[in-house]
């Protein structure tokens, strides 16, 4: 029955979906004063960009267990199911609570002058949540944008913004400076900020803002260095320390970029967070986990996964791609979704693969995979498509040489429904 119960309130969470994204942040902050302001029970850092902001709200969040402090983590999309949006202490929150914390939430819903949005909906219960477990800090990512974000309603005692790229541009502006300006807007009075910032007008917007806030900011390249000295391994040159031989728990040369960011954010949090030592920032970007991104799901065969869901995306793949598995036989199973550039993205892809698998998500967004297999066509010596992702994943298994690589790609829908595939269990909504 208590299954039968979350599933039901799930469906209904996820029906909220119909009212598409609403950016602002009258509901959220009715919704979390008829629950008693849970956000300000804990400390929290905020993460917004383009790029890389999962991956470094792990990283800060493994650096705080690891420094003995009980983290809530909250982050979207999910991949499997649901859950995954809202960690404590490294694992997702049980069923009972998803369903105690949904109850909670649809309690408060007679004070609102309008429905909440699906990521209104879950943000209030993540916040919720973890002032339920007692959670100490609390990392926060962004779901689009930041200044009218439903997250931007705590003050953080840090913000990172890690990077800037044309997106979501029928919301956030059509220009890298508006769309800075939206991501800056998560900036707080005299909280300091870490960026991985490096296009001219980004940065400048972010300044500006930064100044008016009187607010610090740091800035990778300026402020911190870092200085590759093997695979995942780099030294770090910071704020006010400085530290040898790093090792990045996530694949991929642009993870260090990320850990860079995380080392920063570590080292301006340590006042704060006493408990923060070089000994537990190492085990912590060490520790670091992020499914979906460059994820080994399989060894026999070879079965990475990475979301790569926009075009710097793609590019830092095909550069790990040529880096890592020179010469490998690659069969790449894609699906994008409407609103990417699936031409440039597939420029950098399709000329590595042997074969290519064009595949579609479960979701109203994802584009057909007819229209991916044209364009892959012209570049690419083979081309199929398979009506879903389970099918094409099936199909890149099947006829993988012994030596080869499948790579599951294009879009964090289409990795999430090739984990549940190769779990064996049923996908919920990303």
């Amino acid at each position: 029955m208590a299954s039968d119960d979350l599933d039901r309130c799930l469906n209904r969470l996820f029906g909220l979906r119909r009212f598409g994204i609403r950016l602002g942040l009258g509901t959220i902050r009715t919704l979390l004063g008829r629950l008693g302001d849970p956000q300000r029970r804990y400390e929290t850092i905020h993460i917004a960009g383009t790029n890389g902001k999962g991956s470094v709200a792990a990283g800060i969040a493994a650096v705080l267990r690891c420094a003995g402090y009980r983290v809530g983590l909250y982050t979207s999309p999910h991949l499997v199911r649901f859950n995954e949006r809202i960690q404590v202490d490294g694992e997702p929150v049980g069923d009972g609570e998803i369903l105690a914390l949904y109850r909670r939430v649809e309690r408060a819903l007679p004070a609102l002058s309008r429905e909440p949005t699906f990521f209104e909906f879950a943000t209030a219960m993540a916040f919720d949540a973890f002032a339920r477990a007692g959670v100490e800090w609390a990392v926060i990512e962004t779901g689009m944008g930041g200044r009218l974000d439903a997250t931007n309603v705590i003050t953080p005692r840090l913000a990172v913004v890690t990077n800037i790229s044309l997106e979501h541009r029928e919301y956030l502006g059509t220009t890298i400076a508006q769309i800075a300006a939206e991501k800056a807007g998560i900036v707080k009075r005299g909280r300091p900020v870490v960026t991985g910032i490096r296009q001219a007008p980004a940065w400048e917007v972010l300044c500006r803002t930064a100044a008016r806030r009187a607010a610090p900011v740091y800035r990778l390249g300026r402020d911190f260095r870092v200085r590759r000295t093997g695979a995942g391994r780099f030294d770090y040159r910071g704020i006010r320390h400085r530290f040898r031989s790093l090792q990045a728990g996530l694949a991929g040369e642009h993870q260090i970029v990320n850990a860079a960011l995380v080392a920063a954010a570590c080292e301006l949090l340590m006042p704060r967070a006493g408990r923060i030592t070089e000994e537990s920032l190492r085990a912590g970007l060490a520790a670091t986990r992020w499914p979906g991104r460059l994820e080994q799901a399989c060894a026999r065969p070879l079965v990475l996964l990475d979301g790569a869901h926009n075009l710097d995306a793609s590019r830092a793949l095909a550069r790990h791609l040529k880096e890592a598995f020179p010469g490998r036989p690659l069969t790449l199973v894609v699906g994008i979704l409407d609103d990417k550039p699936y031409g440039a993205m597939l420029r950098h892809l399709a000329p590595l693969a042997a074969r290519v698998i064009a595949t579609r998500a479960a979701t109203p967004r994802a584009l057909p995979a007819e229209t991916i297999a044209a364009a892959a066509s012209r570049l690419a010596p083979r081309v199929d498509v398979r009506p879903t992702v389970a099918e094409a994943l099936q199909e890149a298994l099947r006829t993988v040489p012994e030596e080869g690589l499948v790579l599951v790609a294009g879009s964090l829908y289409v990795v999430g429904e090739a984990k549940a595939a190769l779990e064996g269990s049923l996908v919920q909504p990303g």
